[in-house]
Order: structure tokens, then sequence, then C-alpha cells
């Protein structure tokens, strides 16, 4: 940590700024080696000036610089900032100069994991970091900047307090046995730990909708040919992606796009129509579709109102089965024709909304229903946490797997000492999520994630 370090902290191309990020003890006296200013350097004060190469006097840019004084700093240690024209020729000749002053060049992630091991973040507000910086909607951005207020660290010290407790009781009792102190009652000590692990099982039931948030949800939309689904799509996504006409079979491919759906990443795919062919190329669409179908978090199956259904609509409708899905009813604006009754059955998960996509009908229901599925119920979610990293939801299931197994030795009365492992073992777990006891190949795996400069 006594090095110095250095990187560009910008996007790489062309822009109207481009930053210099430079930490450590020297890098002030870098700064001052490089820089000549109208004003003296002060703490947090930026500073019209150039950059210059010591050596030949030579002005490399025209630039705003700050020092920031550690402590108080995004590393907690002294920090420049040089502000160059956001060209890649001047970012590249400022970093040489400042390589050259003394200073190396930072990993990925290096200044925010210096902020993890100088106390300035925990490990779960550093991982935070990266999902702002990679957020695409509103709602991945706020769950981000939640874990980086540190909600997520609060939740978990405060469960890992509650376990300290349980510990705490049972190494007394296994320690002075004979002293006259009151035994743990095992109904106690398990309704402790009965009640930790409901709060984790709760943060893990969130997990669904944290990854949904970060990664996107996978909509299928599925059916016979020319019910409607490029339509649907194009609706979706506000104008005319998919090519739509009377003819079967139009969609040879499935089409993928990303799209928000009230503030929901969306991964929308418009698949083939699944039916039997003889056509080589549409057959290999149909199998596609097949595997969308299989890999989508939900399915919209759209049949015809206007024609009856028939054997490949009950085909798609057993496929689905138990699944969660939203089955639209689509050209209801024509004479009905298809009886439906028989198809909802089969589909007791489904939920049936009814369309017209000439007349436009049923869109706004179904961007509700996919909120509703999402959120399951509770459309934002302002006072609950959501775990949205995977690394943070395996040590949660596994923190209450070694919960699970401390309560059933706790029911069958077993030794103290054979529940203390596994009630330490969970507390250990949870520490890991906030960095309180986390091994080193940990800690550097996570910051290789990170883009140079952060």
């Amino acid at each position: 940590m006594e090095s110095t370090i250095a990187a560009i902290s910008t996007a790489y191309g062309e822009g109207g700024i481009g930053i210099i990020r430079i930490s450590g003890e020297k890098a002030k006296e870098i700064l001052c080696g490089i820089f000549t200013g109208k004003d003296n350097l002060e703490d947090r004060k930026m500073i019209y000036g150039h950059i210059k190469d010591p050596e030949n006097g030579e002005i490399i840019d025209e630039v705003m610089a700050v020092y920031m004084k550690a402590p108080k700093t995004y590393t907690k240690e002294d920090i420049v900032e040089i502000n160059c024209h956001g060209s890649t020729v001047s970012l590249r000749k400022t970093l040489d100069l400042v390589l050259r002053m003394g200073a190396v060049p930072a990993e990925r992630g290096e200044f925010t994991k210096r902020a993890f091991l100088n106390g300035r973040l925990d490990l779960s507000q550093a991982e935070a970091v990266i999902d702002l910086i990679r957020a695409k909607t509103d709602k991945s951005f706020d769950v981000a900047m939640d874990q980086l207020s540190g909600h997520l660290s609060s939740k978990i010290k405060e469960l890992r307090k509650s376990l300290t407790d349980v510990l705490v009781d049972i190494t007394v009792n296994i320690d002075y046995p004979d002293e006259d102190i009151e035994e743990i009652m095992y109904s106690d000590m398990y309704n402790s730990l009965s009640q930790i692990n409901d709060e984790i099982v709760k943060l893990i039931s969130s997990a669904g909708t944290g990854r949904i948030i970060n990664e996107g949800l996978k909509v299928a939309i599925i059916g016979r040919p020319n019910v409607g689904k490029s339509s649907l799509m194009n609706a979706l996504l506000k104008e005319d992606r998919a090519i739509v006409t009377s003819i079967p079979g139009t969609t040879r491919d499935t089409i993928e796009e990303k799209i928000s759906v009230r503030d929901i990443p969306v991964i929308l795919t418009d698949t083939a129509g699944i039916r039997k062919t003889d056509d080589q190329i549409e057959k290999i669409g149909i199998e596609k579709s097949k595997a969308s179908f299989n890999n989508a978090d939900l399915i919209i199956f759209m049949v015809d109102a206007s024609r009856t259904l028939d054997d490949e609509d009950m085909e798609i409708a057993s496929y689905i089965g138990e699944r969660k899905a939203i089955l639209l009813i689509n050209k209801t604006d024509l004479a009905r024709e298809a009886d439906t009754e028989f198809l909802i059955k089969m589909m007791p998960q489904c939920k049936v909304i009814e369309t017209s996509m000439t007349e436009e009908r049923g869109i706004d229901e179904l961007e509700d229903e996919i909120e509703n599925l999402v959120y399951g119920g509770q459309i934002r979610q302002e006072e609950s946490l959501i775990v949205s990293n995977a690394r943070h939801l395996q040590l949660l299931r596994d923190a209450s797997a070694a919960l699970g197994d401390a309560m059933k030795m706790t029911e069958m009365e077993e030794a103290l000492d054979f529940i203390e492992v596994d009630v330490k073992r969970a507390y250990d777990l949870l520490g890991e999520i906030t960095g309180d006891s986390v091994a080193d190949d940990i800690i550097n795996e996570v910051f290789k994630r990170f883009c140079l400069g952060k």
C-alpha cells in the first residue's frame, strides 16, 4: 500500500473531458512536478493550469487539477484528479508523465480496493460500486445505491450481532458448566436461531427480483404462426422491429431485443411460430423457439381469438403446464371463434389478458402484470432490501443451511459444542458478505470485475 497508483478513470475514446486519477502519499508531489497553475494548490480547490514535461518544458495539455488531502477521500489516501481534454493522446501522454514521476499503473478496481482495505467501504459496498457503473435502468441504479449506502451491510451486521449473542451464551455454558449460571434452554436457543434464519430467508427470497433487476427478465413470446407475436414485440418496443405480414411463418428465427418495461430491464424474444413444417429453415427457427421457451423467466403465450384453437395451441399449453405464464388472447376486435376455457384449465398459473394489437388494447395491462410478477405485488419495494449479487446470495444460502443444521441439533438437544460449530459457520459466512471474515483470494476476485481507474 506504500505505492502511489494512477490510471485513466474515464471511458476510452473521444470526449469533452478525460480524467487521470492518482492515489497515494506521493500524489501531490507528482502533480507539483508536472503541473503549473495560476494559483497555489489547496485542499479540494480546482486549479486551472497546464501539464508540462519537466524534462523539455513541452506543454502536454491545458487542464483543471484538484488535490484532495487524506483521509477524507474515496481511498482515504491523498488523491489527485487531472481533468484533461478528452483526447486519447492527451490522456496517454499525461498518464505517461505521471508514471515517469513515480506512480505505478493501478490494477482493475484498485482505487475501490484501497477504499475497502482502508475501511472507507465494506466489501458489499465496494461491490455496489461496479453495479452502479453497470446499471441499465433507474431501478438497478437505485438498488446499487441502496447497497452502497450500507443498508445491506447494516442488516448483515445486525444478524451477526444476534448470532454473537447466541455464541456467547453457548460459550458460557460450555466453559462454566459447574458455575451457578442459568443454563440455556434449548427451546429459547431454537427460537433465537429460527428468528435469525427467517431474516436470512427473507433476503434470499428477494434475490430473484435482484437478479432480474441486474440481468433482465427473460421473456419469450410464443404461439402459432400469425397470432400477432411480431406485432406485440413492435408494440412493446414502440417501433417496427419485427416484420409483420399475414403470411404464416414470416419469422424464421428468434429476434431478441432489450427493452425497459416500467423500469424493469426485459430481454424480449420474438420466436418463430411453433407448428409442423417441411421447411428446413423454419424447422431450425422452431427449435430455437423451444430453447427460448425453456430458458425464459416468463412466457407470453399468444392465441388468435378469431380462429378455432387447434392441436398446436394445445401442445404449447401442455408445454407451459404449471409454469408462470401470461395468456394473451389477441385479435379480440374480430369475431370470436376460439374457445379458450379448456386452454386456461391446462395452465393454472397463467394470467389471462385480452388484447388487440391493431387497436393497441391490452398493452398497459400486460406491462402492469410484468411489473407485478417481478415485484411480487410490492410494486416498488422501497422499504425492502433486495439482494442482487450472486456471491451474496450463495453465502446467504450457505448460512441458512448451517443454521438449519444447528436448529436440528438444538431440537435433539445435542451437545452444545456441536451446535456451536454450525452457528459459528453461519456467523463467518455472513461476515464474508461484508468482508469481515473473507480470504484474500476472494477479495482479489471481487476487484477483478472492476474497470481500470475505479
